[in-house]
């Protein structure tokens, strides 16, 4: 139990790094939002192998390595370009948030917030699981399709999630089971 709590630990603490605040720990990432493993495992003070097992049992994959390197698959608030292609969605997506925001979001649409995209889910299960995290989980259906046809842009990370600029309100509607 306590070896399962210093993984979800290091994990939050590389969330925020990679996503939020590489200079706390002096770091920058490039362009794309890339950095060095080991730099990473130096600021951080972990082993290599430790970074790598977070890195895998991640259950969300929020975390992509490549040749050396290592980034947040999305949900950068610091500038960084994904260079994620294009790409065509499902007819419905699904974005999971709680009851008290729904007026809002029903009346303004999904902005991305202090994040670069709005992030969206390709089952309900998953927009459940996203919504609970901070209370009772309302889910939205967005309706990718018609949001595609009229000419917005979706991309997706390589973790599977969704991401589009904002989504207008007349492209949601509530889920229901």
């Amino acid at each position: 139990m306590q070896e399962m709590k210093q993984m979800v630990r290091l994990s939050k603490r590389m969330s925020k790094v990679l996503r939020h605040a590489p200079e706390e720990v002096g770091l920058t990432l490039d362009a794309a939002g890339w950095v060095d493993l080991d730099d990473l495992v130096r600021a951080l003070g972990v082993t290599r192998a430790r970074v790598l097992e977070v890195v895998e049992g991640n259950d969300k994959q929020r975390f992509a390595i490549e040749d050396d390197r290592i980034r947040a698959s999305q949900g950068h608030t610091v500038a960084v370009s994904l260079d994620l292609p294009v790409a065509e969605p499902p007819a419905e997506l699904y974005h999971g948030t709680i009851g008290r925001f729904l007026p809002d979001i029903l009346r303004d649409g999904l902005r991305p917030m202090a994040r670069h995209d709005v992030h969206l889910s390709a089952t309900v299960e998953t927009a459940v699981r996203v919504g609970s995290r901070r209370g009772k989980p309302v889910v939205l259906v967005v309706d990718a399709a018609a949001m595609s046809a009229d000419g917005h842009e979706f991309r997706v990370s390589a973790n599977g999630v969704w991401l589009a600029a904002a989504v207008p309100p007349n492209y949601l509607r509530e889920h229901v089971s």
